[in-house]
């Protein structure tokens, strides 16, 4: 510690020693600040995604067998079953004021509404009442946010779908089904892909709109711990009887979860490179304080010091200067991700912007999600490279020789 203080004749020591502190320091809480927003983002978006879809589907015989709903009452029964959804899911064109557009009708009982969190939330009482009602099975449709808006649609305005398959008759099926309903309500799933290309309809009328009378497409789950959905895969297949093919929403979103997987690690690599490069402050700071106390080390080796005792010195110098910069940065940057709404409010009435548009992410503030298994491997990422850097320049001053060092003393 004598060492690392500020003197006069050794002020550039002290300088460097400051500077690696900083560094570190700063390195270290934007890490963590990053890491935690990129995980409050993705834990957001998932559980909207995940809201909006299920997290298991069960596909094949349980669809149209004679005991599917003592089948849908076993999958019901199981331990973390949230929920259990039969759905009809088929593509259709959209028509109103003029304009044409396609997208998916969902076919979903009126009482399974609420598994889907987010969509329920953004409805109205009266939406949520008259879904489900009217002649032929309900002729009342629930419609997303920016479908409505590119439609110019509104509640209570008719817009007419579209199937390239019909209902069957006498004459076979005629294909080419057309209807016009009405808009019983305008939902909104926190996911704008999903807002401009689905609309609800009651289950029954959704059979009978796409010629599926008393089928269903599939069964859609949703569990409690959704990241562990393989632990339900063995006792979800054993209750929907033989026949039956059951998949997971890491399967159906696979392209997004491994975005979002090779995401997380090119930024934790990228971010992670600040922390190694702010610790080799450390070895100029080790170098600088090395070469002002060679006549102190040689005089020290004279009277007995051993190589490693020298080593442990400047190491323990420089490892100080690691780890005090690791504990600031930590602390920083859990303060920063745990006062992140305050601080953006804060810096929106300062400069009299809107740094954080609520309309277009859902959000209120800038979510961040601390995971203190990333701030542990934060800390030994960064405690380990000040390590490292110290060392080097330690185990040269621990090799110099002491009648070399006093030669022109």
């Amino acid at each position: 510690m004598r060492y690392l203080r500020a003197k006069r004749k050794e002020g550039g020591v002290a300088l460097i020693a400051w500077i690696s502190f900083i560094g570190i320091m700063l390195a270290v809480t934007v890490l963590i600040s990053v890491m935690s927003i990129m995980a409050g983002f993705r834990s957001e978006l998932l559980s909207r995604m995940l809201s909006f879809n299920g997290h298991l589907y069960v596909h094949g015989q349980v669809l149209n067998a004679d005991d599917r709903e003592q089948r849908l009452a076993s999958l019901d029964a199981l331990p973390q079953v949230v929920s259990v959804t039969p759905l009809i899911e088929s593509p259709a064109m959209f028509r109103a004021g003029g304009q044409v557009t396609g997208g998916l009708v969902r076919g979903i009982r009126p009482g399974d509404l609420d598994s889907m969190r987010f969509v329920f939330a953004s409805l109205d009482d009266r939406a949520k009442q008259t879904f489900g009602q009217g002649e032929w099975g309900g002729d009342r449709v629930l419609v997303g946010k920016a479908l409505a808006q590119q439609l110019g649609l509104g509640v209570g305005s008719p817009i007419t779908l579209y199937s390239p398959t019909g209902a069957d008759s006498a004459f076979g099926n005629l294909g080419g089904q057309e209807k016009t309903y009405v808009v019983g309500g305008v939902f909104s799933s926190g996911a704008a892909d999903f807002d401009r290309a689905y609309v609800f309809m009651p289950l029954e009328q959704a059979q009978l709109f796409f010629g599926k009378e008393g089928l269903w497409d599939v069964v859609e789950l949703k569990v409690t711990e959704p990241d562990r959905v393989e632990r339900l895969l063995p006792a979800v297949r054993e209750a929907a009887g033989p026949g039956t093919l059951v998949t997971d929403w890491r399967q159906s979103l696979a392209a997004f979860w491994g975005a979002l997987q090779v995401e997380r690690v090119a930024m934790s690599i990228i971010l992670g490179m600040l922390v190694v490069i702010a610790t080799l402050n450390i070895i100029s700071g080790i170098v600088m304080l090395v070469k002002n106390k060679t006549r102190d080390i040689a005089v020290l080796r004279t009277v007995g010091a051993s190589p490693s005792s020298m080593l442990r010195v400047f190491f323990i110098a420089g490892a100080t200067i690691g780890v005090a910069g690791t504990a600031a940065g930590i602390t920083l940057g859990l303060l920063f991700c745990l006062n992140i709404a305050a601080i953006q409010h804060f810096l929106e009435r300062l400069l009299g912007v809107q740094l954080f548009n609520a309309e277009v992410y859902m959000l209120d503030a800038v979510p961040a999600l601390v995971d203190m298994g990333d701030v542990f491997w934060v800390a030994v990422l960064a405690v380990g490279a000040s390590c490292v850097a110290a060392f080097l320049p330690s185990w040269r001053a621990s090799r110099l020789d002491p009648v070399e060092a006093l030669r022109y003393e």
